[in-house]
């Protein structure tokens, strides 16, 4: 038996060696802590054994993470993603428990020495249904295709698994409990996360708004995190009370804290906690494996393995298709999400702590649940591969994709590429337009492409940094390219693209700060506009006078815009990924509306409708694509494209009186 100093050093130790390989290795450090509790735990070397003070650390690790998920958790995302949350969502985790109890209502009838009743299918099903949202994120952040469709069919799915754990939570622990007494008992603890979570949030947001702007006018670093440990875990003791899992609680303090303006503050506080407390929970669970257990039962461990991947690919990649997914989509979305997770496991641990699960079993499912996540890695790296030759029309697909794009700009000469439109390149592409130099943006997320088309952008969807996009884009023909996103590994990896295909190509790049300025000069950039309150006016100007526009002129522009507060460029076509953190902050904003046949505004003079009533402009009309001066006299017909600016709330009103 070691003493906590001992425990404690053993398990820090032996996670340093087991992070630093996997590191060596390019895999998850998950990973490496699942490894190190595997060989360091009872069932193999026997360093460290099954203590209470590890299943306390264990626990905090889980209430870190719950805090953190509560943290992400925000209304807004939620209703932009509702269709993908609440529908594919909530349509794969359903599914997944529904097909695991009907599977073991299988197994128990073929093999009846291996009953497993509903209960225990139930729990396994829902460990089974959870991601690697750790390996997953991670993963496709690296191929940069957090905004590509399939990403944001991936991020819904995870955003659901995550909120589905806070139910399950509460749901395990109350089916170990006699069957007859299980609706009242699943009734009372309903009753009581209602009561306590009603608590907590009428009375918990108010008042977790005005205690952190106290503790946080004192200046003290030191108040600021004892007060946040105090919050963290005083959620998770009040629920505990309750009778609910510590987990519930931290998610909610989490959650009352993502509202305020500290949110940002506390994620980078709390990390370090999360991250080590976390680590020492996944060393835990691979302590309870038991390899020679594993080992003798190989099969049944690969059938466990094989199984439920294959049948959680073919249920994301179906749903996915179900809900309008094209074949490649849906297939490297299921790719991506048919391993475990870390709520698996934290649901796993439940179930054998409420004595659900057969021993046996638990021992069976952990281990391909393990080794699901090994092999994860190696799936997602390869997805597209995988995609291309079992999905026919994918490369049909993509090459017309990338054949439309060549059309586009196929009699484009000495254009400026501007790689990413979100507000700083709409910004650019204004100035370049008025300048009547020619330009073609490419950009990630397909609803802000739809709307800046409608308006006659020239914009298309397509990822920069893809050797065939910017062939496709004229990199060859154009005069400059502008990268106006703020990522140096992407935009790193975009000069070395660039440094192939046409090396003498100026190249502007947009960065947060100057720490990253030399990287990116030895990289090849020609300029590097470091992020600040000017950084839309500042990129501007490089790119209009290394295009031959006189300085004086360039000068001038930008001091008319700065003298007219921004007024030009005031509002941007808003995507998807466009969320803002505080429900508070408004922001002006562009929206383009088609007027389809019977729409009230046909017929109708601008000057009529009163939207400056609302709050909204019409800065833009376009009829049979060209662009019109829209004045109060224009008389709106069927098909034309309205250009709105205003805050999201006038925008709505305003399309509402057009529609």
């Amino acid at each position: 038996m070691h003493s906590g100093l001992e425990l404690t050093l053993l398990l820090l130790g032996c996670a340093v060696l087991g992070v630093v390989a996997f590191r060596m290795l390019h895999l998850p450090p998950m990973l490496g802590y699942l490894a190190v509790g595997v060989l360091i735990g009872p069932h193999a070397l026997a360093l460290a054994d099954d203590s209470p003070a590890t299943h306390a650390l264990a626990e905090f690790g889980v209430v870190f993470l719950m805090f953190s998920i509560g943290l992400e958790f925000s209304l807004a995302q939620l209703k932009a993603m509702r269709r993908i949350v609440f529908g594919l969502g909530m349509a794969q985790v359903v599914l997944t428990i529904v097909a695991t109890m009907l599977f073991g209502q299988l197994i128990s009838m073929l093999t009846p020495q291996l009953n497993i009743s509903w209960q225990a299918a139930l729990a396994l099903g829902g460990a089974l249904a959870m991601s690697s949202t750790a390996i997953v994120v991670k993963m496709i952040t690296e191929r940069l295709e957090l905004e590509s469709e399939h990403g944001r069919r991936i991020i819904g799915i995870l955003l659901f698994q995550d909120l589905a754990v806070v139910p399950l939570l509460i749901l395990i622990p109350s089916l170990a409990r006699n069957p007859e007494d299980l609706p009242a008992t699943l009734g009372l603890a309903a009753l009581k996360a209602a009561a306590v979570l009603a608590l907590l949030l009428f009375f918990g947001q108010k008042l977790m708004r005005r205690w952190f702007t106290v503790v946080a006018k004192r200046r003290s670093q030191e108040l600021f995190m004892l007060n946040l440990l105090l919050v963290t875990l005083g959620g998770a003791w009040i629920t505990e009370q309750a009778g609910l899992s510590l987990a519930l609680g931290a998610f909610v303090a989490g959650m009352l804290i993502s509202e305020t303006q500290y949110k940002h503050q506390v994620e980078e506080d709390i990390k370090p906690f999360r991250d080590v407390l976390l680590g020492l929970f996944f060393i835990t669970i691979g302590m309870l494996l038991d390899l020679q257990m594993v080992l003798a039962n190989w099969w049944l461990v690969l059938a466990l393995l094989v199984l439920p991947v294959l049948l959680k690919f073919a249920l994301i990649a179906g749903l996915a298709k179900l809900f309008g997914s094209s074949d490649g989509v849906s297939m490297r979305t299921g790719l991506a999400l048919a391993q475990a997770g870390e709520f698996g496991f934290v649901l796993l641990n439940l179930a054998s702590d409420s004595k659900l699960i057969d021993p046996f079993l638990m021992q069976l499912v952990l281990a391909s649940m393990v080794l699901s996540m090994l092999v994860a890695p190696f799936m997602i790296a390869n997805m597209d591969k995988i995609v291309m030759k079992v999905a026919a029309n994918e490369w049909m697909m993509q090459s017309l994709a990338l054949t439309q794009l060549a059309t586009r700009t196929m009699k484009t000469q000495k254009h400026v590429i501007i790689a990413g439109f979100g507000r700083s390149g709409q910004s650019l592409a204004t100035l370049l337009s008025e300048e009547k130099l020619p330009w073609y943006a490419l950009d990630l997320d397909p609803e802000r492409v739809q709307e800046a088309r409608a308006a006659g952008a020239n914009v298309s969807y397509g990822d920069a940094s893809r050797r065939e996009a910017l062939i496709a884009a004229g990199v060859n023909r154009a005069s400059a390219l502008v990268i106006t996103f703020a990522d140096t590994r992407l935009a790193l990896k975009l000069l070395h693209l660039v440094h192939e295909l046409a090396p003498n190509l100026p190249v502007i790049v947009r960065s947060h700060d100057d720490s990253d300025l030399d990287l990116l000069k030895a990289a090849g950039a020609t300029e590097v506009v470091p992020e600040a309150l000017e950084s839309s006016l500042m990129l501007a100007s490089h790119a209009l006078v290394m295009l031959g526009v006189p300085l004086r002129r360039v000068v001038h522009r930008v001091q008319a815009a700065r003298d007219e507060r921004y007024a030009a460029l005031r509002g941007y076509f808003h995507g998807s990924g466009d969320i803002t953190d505080d429900p508070e902050h408004t922001y002006v904003r562009l929206h383009s509306v088609t007027l389809s046949d019977g729409a009230a505004a046909v017929g109708k003079r601008l000057a009529e409708l009163r939207l400056d009533e609302v709050g909204a402009e019409v800065t833009t009309l376009r009829r049979s694509g060209e662009k019109l001066e829209a004045g109060p006299e224009t008389v709106l017909h069927v098909g034309d494209v309205v250009v709105l600016r205003g805050e999201g709330d006038a925008v709505s009103r305003a399309e509402g009186r057009l529609l």
